[in-house]
């Protein structure tokens, strides 16, 4: 793993000292700190629900890459990419050997902008990327997410705004499957390794400019998802101990974001829509990823989504994530599924560089059974930090926190905490940065 890294890496870096006239954009990504907790070590839980602040317990790394490597009468070639690293922290020689470690491929590809004749702004590329996501930083959550490797043009002007169009894949991976054959017997393993994965292909088609009054802006999309069986493994994948067929999803989103000038506030709704596959992200802060492991090809479900921030006063200000979701039919055995989401982030500033943040968050989750029984699920979690930052904005990195949370996750349906505990006390220092 590691040579293969070594040779990619060597790889880039004569790829873009090929071109010298032409300099090398670097931007990333990192987190990483220490913590503790009143039993045993940190412990993370439910941070797309409750809040991310004094609830990450990991390292992880994005490091980018890109260079333009021609342009010439107003035709340009870009080439983009990043490798991802991530661990746990909980020792010195993390390394891929042990599996303490992982790297990823995440992005690689080439875009070519002023070559499609009549669309001089529009962008075709082709690779592997990270497509447009839609992100709610203080859950660390993508809520519209298809990405990986494909192709599409971007940037099609149309009225106010403008179109985009992607062929996107991104396949499921060790899926339970029968082929009729003894699964004990080597011949019959090999045949489960070539066939456990389904190809899904994603279609992607977007409208994002339109401003429908003075100071909103709005996007439109569609996502449909297309599982691609081979002729063997027709009638062959098992969900939930029996037959599954997966079929053809669809996710739509629409989202109007305002500033009020007067209030210096941005705020944001989204409204969202999926079905069969693609229904369980509206309860599971999913971004758009397919479920091969339960039966749902009738399952329906919508979410909506409130977000933005506000200024209080100059020294104080507030952030928030708000979210309702509802879903029918994602497994064999389930009616329904609820989830509420609630989580707000205050920012009190001391200096220019000194900040104190109290982040509160909490949700209620349902599922109810088709054998007329329900489970209920519930969680909260309040962190107080303190920052050295290196500008007011909440948003500002890098950063340095030291903080301290109370995480509860009171029902008996939930897993508990270490020692069977149903709450925890985390403390720590955390770094982070973006570029």
């Amino acid at each position: 793993m590691k040579r293969k890294l070594l040779t990619t890496s060597i790889a880039l870096s004569l790829a873009m000292l090929a071109t010298p006239s032409y300099s090398v954009d670097f931007s990333g990504y990192f987190r990483s700190g220490v913590g503790a907790s009143n039993h045993g070590k940190q412990q993370a839980a439910d941070k797309s629900y409750v809040g991310r602040l004094g609830n990450e317990d990991d390292t992880y790394g994005e490091i980018q890459l890109g260079q333009q490597l021609y342009n010439e009468n107003g035709k340009t070639f870009y080439f983009d990419s990043m490798i991802s690293m991530f661990s746990n922290g909980s020792n010195d020689n993390e390394t891929t050997k042990n599996d303490d470690a992982e790297f990823g491929l995440r992005q690689l590809n080439l875009q070519a902008k002023g070559f499609v004749p009549g669309l001089p702004d529009a962008t075709v590329w082709a690779g592997k990327r990270y497509y447009q996501r839609h992100d709610l930083h203080i859950i660390d959550t993508k809520y519209w997410n298809i990405s990986g490797a494909g192709a599409g043009i971007e940037n099609v002007k149309a009225g106010e705004g403008a179109f985009s169009f992607a062929w996107i894949r991104a396949d499921a991976e060790n899926m339970k499957i029968n082929l009729g054959c003894d699964a004990n017997t080597d011949e019959c393993k090999k045949r489960i390794d070539t066939y456990d994965d389904l190809n899904i292909n994603y279609l992607d088609a977007r409208y994002a400019g339109w401003k429908p009054w003075d100071g909103a802006w709005t996007e439109f999309g569609i996502s449909y998802a297309m599982p691609n069986e081979a002729d063997t493994q027709k009638n062959a994948f098992l969900a939930e101990d029996q037959k599954f067929d997966p079929k053809n999803s669809m996710m739509i989103t629409g989202e109007l974001s305002h500033y009020f000038s007067g209030l210096k506030s941005s705020q944001k709704l989204v409204l969202q829509y999926a079905d069969k596959g693609l229904a369980h992200n509206m309860v599971d802060q999913g971004g758009g990823w397919y479920d091969v492991w339960n039966v749902n090809g009738s399952a329906k479900g919508y979410r909506v989504i409130q977000t933005g921030d506000l200024p209080i006063t100059d020294t104080i200000s507030l952030s928030h994530v708000l979210t309702y979701g509802k879903a029918d039919e994602i497994s064999r055995w389930r009616d329904s599924t609820e989830l509420l989401s609630a989580v707000g982030r205050g920012q009190y500033v001391w200096t220019k560089n000194q900040k104190t943040y109290l982040e509160a968050g909490a949700y209620q989750k349902k599922d109810s059974w088709k054998a007329g029984t329900e489970t209920k699920y519930s969680g909260e979690k309040y962190t107080l930090a303190h920052a050295f930052t290196a500008d007011i904005p909440m948003m500002t990195r890098p950063e340095l926190r030291f903080f301290v949370s109370y995480q509860n996750r009171g029902n008996e349906n939930r897993n508990t905490f270490n020692d069977a505990r149903s709450n925890a006390v985390n403390f720590g220092i955390q770094a982070e940065a973006w570029w």
